[in-house]
């Protein structure tokens, strides 16, 4: 049985929305987030919140608090990230706390902060679904600092990254990470497909990796 329901979590910079799929008995809780533009209707996202849960995953889709506020970007980094670990630590918490291995991250803004802040959030691992690494256009202005964050800290992470983003291609991305084989190429942009399903089952691969690790 899976349970469906939308809670609003209060943070410093106004209400988060989640949208929660929470199977009975949930081996672990995967916690993803928009990019910059906010929106949660993207195929991946999407595809995510529908299979996950029948593997036994909860899955938590937040609406950051710059979006419910009706703003068009997000603020900066650390105004940005003391507004999303309030969430986590929300969705984490109580009797209706969600269980087992954690799971962060989000796609291309959202994979940024969930970089940034895995460590203070107790995350067990790191999912990066098209990270930013540049501009496009502007390889010079690197992100490469936030990425490495999770590995540095030996956390587990993925990087799920187009064939032609115009925002870092895999390769780019497996030049900068200790580990490049934990960047997975799939078809498409930054936005991927319309059908993502090399998407799902590379995120499928990733958390079964991330149970047997913990020896769940």
């Amino acid at each position: 049985m899976t349970a469906s329901r939308v809670r609003e979590v209060a943070t410093p910079n106004g209400p988060a929305r989640v949208r929660l799929t929470r199977p009975r008995g949930a081996v672990g809780t995967v916690v993803l987030t928009h990019g910059a533009s906010g929106g949660l209707g993207s195929p991946d996202l999407r595809a995510l919140a529908t299979q996950l849960p029948q593997l036994g995953w909860a899955v938590a889709l937040v609406e950051q608090a710059f979006v419910v506020a009706g703003a068009r970007t997000p603020p900066r980094a650390p105004v940005q990230d003391t507004a999303w670990l309030p969430v986590i630590a929300a969705l984490r918490s109580g009797r209706a706390a969600l269980p087992g291995l954690l799971v962060v991250g989000g796609r291309s803004n959202g994979a940024r902060v969930g970089c940034r802040t895995a460590v203070a959030s107790g995350a067990d691992a790191v999912l990066c679904l098209a990270f930013p690494l540049h501009p496009p256009g502007r390889p010079d202005t690197s992100r490469a600092g936030e990425l490495l964050m999770p590995y540095a800290a030996g956390l587990a992470v993925r990087v799920v990254q187009g064939e032609r983003d115009a925002f870092g291609s895999p390769e780019e991305v497996r030049a900068v990470v200790p580990d490049p084989a934990t960047v997975v190429t799939v078809a498409g942009t930054h936005s991927f497909t319309r059908v993502p399903g090399d998407v799902v089952a590379a995120v499928m691969a990733f958390l079964g990796e991330c149970r047997v690790a913990a020896g769940r």
